[in-house]
């Protein structure tokens, strides 16, 4: 997601210049789908079950974030808007597979002049929707306003949405976002919450403050709004790592997941997949993963089934962000 297009972003308001991502990636790393450059056999993770179904809405957005993972922005059509009438068929494979969620991204989801219907379809099959959002203008629209209030009555708690929020200083998060840009999602949120949605926030690690002061200094501002989070509970606030394509992270061997003292079942991949629609595209197609959109080694099928076999962590995000980070996407 993202916020108002900036004009500046070298340094931080308050003097911090903005955190080095470190050294490059060193050559050879992440080019073969089988092996890493030092020549170990490469991870991979075989779907295990698909627990959340991601659809992409689009990648345009309101607004353009200095580091949005997926640069997304007022003019990145790359992935255009999916219909309810494209996503039917996902709905249905998803439904078979006993897919519990359905999570809507971008870009900014409610840009889609579908999005409420496709939030509507998919509850209405039983499914959880999980919607992100920078819960600005897009949102506080009256037709979608409107459409929210309905989806609530009729589906209850089964409708959530996640508010990105990078950081609890407007200062950091303007900075990120452009300006002013805290104050309008905050808007946002406000409404969201006296209406009675369940709503959870996205931060982000950019400044590298370390979680605990990171929850603590959203646990102030969820405090002071009157918002009732728990800053230290991960489902309402999901802290997300900083990701750099360039910068130099690990590969993950198959040996690695011992060291690690992690399981491939926990990654990402082992319970999701994300459809997008590609501009010119006849057809949606299924990829891997909510982080690479564009790399065509990350494209899987036309059909959830087809999209089912292993994915090879041939990718920096999958290190960082997956692996390593240990995080997700999904609610």
């Amino acid at each position: 997601m993202v916020a108002a297009v900036k004009q500046t972003g070298q340094l931080m308001a308050d003097g911090d210049a903005a955190p080095n991502n470190g050294a490059r990636l060193a050559l050879g790393k992440f080019e073969h789908p089988e092996v890493t450059a030092a020549g170990a056999v490469r991870a991979h993770v075989d779907l295990e079950r698909l627990e959340t179904l991601w659809i992409n809405t689009g990648t345009l957005c309101n607004i353009e974030c200095t580091h949005c993972y997926i640069k997304s922005s007022p003019e990145n059509d790359r992935l255009t808007y999916l219909t309810s009438e494209d996503i039917a068929p996902f709905l249905e494979e998803a439904a078979d597979m006993a897919a519990s969620e359905i999570g809507f991204t971008g870009g900014e989801p409610f840009l889609n002049p579908a999005m409420i219907s496709m939030a509507k379809a998919s509850l209405a099959r039983g499914f959880t929707v999980l919607i992100l959002t920078n819960a600005m203008r897009p949102m506080m629209r009256p037709r979608i306003k409107e459409g929210l209030l309905d989806l609530l009555r009729r589906f209850g708690s089964r409708i959530k949405l996640r508010i990105s929020l990078d950081h609890f200083s407007p200062v950091r998060h303007d900075d990120e976002r452009g300006m002013d840009s805290f104050a309008t999602a905050m808007e946002g949120f406000r409404w969201l919450v006296d209406q009675g949605f369940e709503v959870s926030v996205a931060g982000r690690d950019f400044w590298r403050e370390g979680e605990a002061a990171m929850r603590e200094g959203f646990a102030a501002l969820f405090a002071d709004a009157k918002f009732p989070l728990n800053a230290r509970d991960p489902g309402d606030l999901i802290l997300f790592p900083e990701m750099d394509e360039a910068a130099d992270v690990p590969e993950i061997s198959t040996d690695c997941w011992g060291l690690l003292g992690k399981e491939p079942t926990t990654i990402m991949c082992a319970s999701s997949r994300m459809v997008v629609k590609r501009k010119g595209a006849d057809a949606p197609t299924v990829l891997s993963c909510t982080l690479l959109p564009y790399d065509a080694r990350f494209e899987m099928g036309g059909t959830l089934l087809e999209a089912s076999g292993p994915v090879k962590l041939n990718h920096p995000h999958c290190a960082k962000f997956c692996v390593l980070g240990g995080a997700s996407c999904s609610g």
